[in-house]
């Protein structure tokens, strides 16, 4: 498969990303507030917007590398040999952490660990662990029994048999699930403006506190946009991993 093939499938959602970031620029906002019948107020410049998008990145970013380590590692743990039994405790607790809604695991968190992103980073590890969790599990489960039965009869160990025949054969399922996961902690991080992280979340309440539509467009549309852009993204390393 050529890689113009393989990165085929996210174009979708990188012309979707791409068109709702034309629709989060100050010019569009306006006149988009202004044909609903309402007088345009002040709006974000674009510079102020890619700053913030900026931060929203790297915050949802850094939630995502903590769900991979976590739920990946969980997910190894639950699948080996003789875990049977912790397996369902795991994915008892990953679904309960699931359960409970980001805004009150950020409420709930301000007191002890304080405002800006901390909350966050723990709504985004509370929502994005089981489907991490689920899917590296799926992914294993979905190694051929033949390829682990080959390695046990060319004398690899379990250890080896993990690193060098299931987990490169579960990768694509694996970066999959990631991909699930990035667009979850992206969504997930503008809540993080409820505990004063700079996200694009900040001006979708600033606007409602100041009741101007403008900004909440802007910041609703810009991170609908980043959202579909990691998506691309990550559907782009997924098409040229199955190669």
């Amino acid at each position: 498969m050529s890689v113009r093939r393989a990165l085929r499938p996210a174009l979708g959602a990188l012309v979707a990303g791409l068109v709702l970031a034309a629709l989060s620029h100050p010019a569009v906002a306006s006149a988009i507030v202004a044909g609903l019948g309402e007088a345009p107020r002040r709006a974000l410049t674009p510079g102020y917007l890619a700053a913030l998008a900026l931060q929203h990145l790297i915050l949802a970013a850094t939630g995502l590398a903590l769900v991979a380590t976590a739920g990946i590692g969980l997910g190894i743990l639950a699948t080996r040999p003789g875990a049977g039994s912790l397996r369902g405790g795991v994915d008892t607790l990953a679904a309960a952490a699931q359960a409970v809604p980001p805004v009150v695991v950020v409420a709930l968190a301000l007191p002890v660990l304080g405002f800006g992103g901390p909350p966050t980073l723990l709504a985004l590890v509370f929502y994005g662990i089981m489907p991490t969790l689920r899917g590296t599990v799926g992914a294993l489960e979905a190694v051929p029994a033949e390829a682990r039965e080959a390695a046990t009869a060319l004398g690899l160990t379990a250890r080896q048999t993990l690193t060098r025949i299931e987990l490169p054969l579960a990768v694509p399922a694996i970066v999959e699930t990631l991909r699930t996961a990035l667009v979850l902690a992206v969504a997930v991080a503008a809540v993080g403006a409820l505990a004063g992280a700079a996200t694009l979340g900040t001006p979708i309440v600033a606007g409602l506190q100041n009741q101007n539509t403008v900004p909440m467009l802007q910041g609703a549309a810009a991170t609908a946009a980043l959202a579909f852009l990691c998506d691309a993204a990550m559907v782009a390393v997924a098409g040229v991993l199955r190669r």
